[in-house]
């Protein structure tokens, strides 16, 4: 999302999900030219934030869901 215009303008995306590891999270925060991404405590439901200009909001979506 950092290096591509696929999803839009992005200028900001952060957010925690969980990983394929049962009890482990993923908490990240990107914004041009910087991505960093680290391990979390539980939370409830995970949470994304995506802030930017003409936005692909389907793509996005697609992007977050859990592929099995």
């Amino acid at each position: 999302m950092a290096n591509t215009d696929k999803y839009g303008t992005i200028v900001r995306c952060k957010g925690m999900l969980p990983t394929n590891e049962k009890g482990k999270w993923m908490y990240f925060d990107m914004v041009p030219e910087q991505t960093e991404i680290r391990e979390g405590t539980p939370d409830y439901t995970g949470k994304v934030v995506v802030i930017g200009s003409d936005l692909k909001e389907d793509l996005l979506k697609a992007a977050f869901v859990e592929k099995s």
